[in-house]
Formats: structure tokens, C-alpha cells, sequence
């Protein structure tokens, strides 16, 4: 099988780009090597793919890509949060002007192969919470007046007693909480779109904490944990957020990659949203507490209490229905993946 790679030289996107060649694939890379995300030209790029250094934004780079492809895997974006509201150009620009030029080439080549969108657990805004007297519930979310005197908890919004956070499956509403969210939501919605009107299976890998080797280091746009590694590595304890007992499900990169190829290769595609998740959930502060281990001066995460309104609180996945669709399951255990990330090579 030909298969186009956006941001195949990324984090995630290389490791789908290593998983796909060792299974015999040939493998197509766009990339534009985006100077926020590369400081530096990647060095663990496959010799195996054809690498085009290009703007996914610009639909003329789709149409010279796409050109005899069985498949598209879509991964580039901007990622994380961002500094302020200042970047929601660059994240509309990079994530819905992106899919948008690729869905148009798409529809002007006649594409009719298999699509997989990386997407986003942060599309479900908080997770699935429920309330002792109530069921199954969907919280407001949380006031800054709350997050400043340190109530982190949300509340159940009929009687206002704490909730006890359940796991989130690809049913529950989606309520995108900051720019980042949004964007990953609207490239779901387009790629649907695209796909209804043109009998194209379009599978969205709603990806929840994903961390491992190739991480970008010490930038705003990272994951939590190569904001950890980065600290430590500076001598610095990392500093966890609120009151580091937020709730994640950290999955390891081998696992999202495979979860890609697997998607794209099942006998039956899968139209829809899936979890991709370890199923083993860990607090922020766990997390932290791993990495610190490691470090060659004793360190302990400090809980600095400090909050960011765009942040939920718990996000903890039902990987069930992966397993049961495309057959996929992670197999890296955080306990065992987050002990070697903490000495896993990082990207510049």
C-alpha cells in the first residue's frame, strides 16, 4: 500500500512513518519542518520514505502528493496549548486551513482510499464524571473564581456536590475548552464531511497523553512530560499544576503508531472516533514523580497550586471500542513506558 504521511517527521508522525515502512509499506512524507517544532533537521528520519519538505496548508502540495496513494494519514498540526489567545491564527491556520486543502485535493483527484485523522482527546473537554445521586453528568466548566481558591473538583451542576470522574468513550458530547481543542474538533468535522459525500472511511484517532522518544523539549507547545524532562534535566524539580492529582491516560508513541497502522490496514476500516489510550491511567503528579527518579540530584515535584482556565481536570479514556473495531490494544504499561521515557532522546 502508498501511503501519504502529513507530519511525518514529528513526534508522532515519524514513529507512524518507522511503523508502516517495517511493515512493507511505501511511505510518502510531507512536512514542513515548521522552525517552532524543528529547531534543528530531524536526524532519525527513515531512508526508506520519500520526504518532501512542503506546506499542508498550500493545497498544490496535496495534489503532487496524493498522486497514486491507497491512503492518508494525517497527522500534522500545531499542537498543546500555546502561549495565549494571540496564536489562534497559526492554530487555525496550520489545523483547519490544513485539513481543509487536503480534503479539497482530495475531492479534486477523485481520492477514494482510506483516511486516518490524528485527533485529540482535549475534543471532550472535561471527561465523563458522575454524581452519587444524579448518574451519569456533564459538568459546567470550572470557574476561575473556584480555580483561585483552589477548588479543583468539578461539581455536579444540580445539587453542586464533588464528582466522581468515570471513564470517557467516543459517545460522550464533545465540548472543546481552548484554540487547540477547537481546531481538533473542526479537522474531525471536515474530514466527516468529506467523507459522507465522497464513500470515504475516515477514522479519527482521538489520541490522549502520548509522550516518548522524539518528544520536543522545553517549548510551550510540548506535552507535559517533555516539559518535565526538560526541567529535571536542568537541575529543576518540575512544577505540577493545581494539585497534581489530575487524572490522564499516558499512552507511548510505539502504541499510537501502531494504532495508526493498524487503522489503516484492518480488513474493515473504521468510519468514526476512537480512543487511543493505555487503559492505565496516572495523576499529573505520578507522572512528574517517575521522571524525577531519574534525575541525578534528588528532586520532588513542586505543587505550585497555579491553574490555566483552558485546562480540564480529569480525562481518562474507555479504550474498548478500538480494541473491539480494529483490533487494536496498547501493550506499553505507563509504569514501564514512563520509566524509560525518562531517558529517552528528545527532539530540539
Amino acid at each position: 500500500m502508498k501511503v501519504l504521511v502529513t507530519g511525518g517527521a514529528g513526534f508522532i508522525g515519524s514513529h507512524v512513518v518507522d511503523a508502516l515502512v517495517e511493515t512493507g509499506h511505501e511511505v510518502i512524507v510531507v512536512d514542513s519542518l515548521e522552525p517552532g517544532a524543528h529547531r534543528l533537521a530531524p536526524d532519525y528520519l527513515n531512508p526508506a520514505a520519500a520526504y518532501h519538505q512542503a506546506d499542508v496548508s498550500d493545497p498544490a502540495t496535496w495534489l503532487g502528493a496524493l498522486a497514486g496513494c491507497d491512503a492518508v494519514c494525517h497527522q500534522a498540526a500545531k499542537v498543546g496549548l500555546g502561549i495565549d489567545f494571540a496564536d489562534v491564527r497559526d492554530y487555525v491556520h496550520h489545523n483547519d486551513g490544513g485539513t481543509a486543502a487536503g480534503l479539497w485535493a482530495m475531492h479534486q483527484c477523485g481520492f477514494s482510499g482510506r483516511l486516518v485523522l490524528a485527533s485529540s482527546m482535549v475534543v471532550y473537554g472535561e471527561g465523563a464524571y458522575r454524581c452519587v445521586d444524579h448518574g451519569l453528568v456533564r459538568p459546567l466548566p470550572r470557574a476561575e473564581a473556584s480555580l483561585a481558591v483552589g477548588q479543583w473538583e468539578p461539581t455536579c451542576p444540580q445539587c453542586q456536590e464533588p464528582l466522581r470522574p468515570s471513564l470517557v468513550d467516543e459517545d460522550a458530547l464533545v465540548d472543546p475548552r481552548n484554540v487547540y481543542a477547537a481546531t481538533k474538533l473542526h479537522q474531525e468535522h471536515l474530514a466527516r464531511s468529506f467523507g459522507r459525500e465522497h464513500g470515504v472511511p475516515v477514522t479519527a484517532l482521538r489520541y490522549h497523553n502520548v509522550y516518548g522518544p522524539r518528544m520536543p523539549r522545553d517549548t510551550p507547545y510540548a506535552g507535559v512530560a517533555a516539559i518535565f524532562r526538560s526541567a529535571i534535566e536542568a537541575g529543576r524539580a518540575p512544577e505540577v499544576t493545581e494539585d497534581g492529582d489530575q487524572r490522564r491516560d499516558f499512552v507511548h508513541v510505539t502504541d499510537v503508531a501502531r494504532a495508526n497502522v493498524v487503522a489503516l490496514t484492518a480488513n474493515e476500516p473504521y468510519d468514526g472516533p476512537l480512543n487511543i489510550a493505555s487503559g492505565h491511567p496516572r495523576t499529573v503528579f505520578d507522572l512528574a514523580s517517575v521522571l524525577c527518579t531519574t534525575s541525578p540530584v534528588p528532586l520532588v515535584p513542586t505543587v505550585t497550586g497555579a491553574y490555566r482556565l483552558g485546562d480540564v481536570r480529569h480525562v481518562v479514556a474507555d479504550p474498548a471500542r478500538a480494541a473491539a473495531t480494529i483490533g487494536f490494544a496498547a501493550v506499553v504499561h505507563p509504569d514501564d513506558g514512563l520509566a524509560a521515557f525518562a531517558r529517552d532522546p528528545l527532539r530540539a
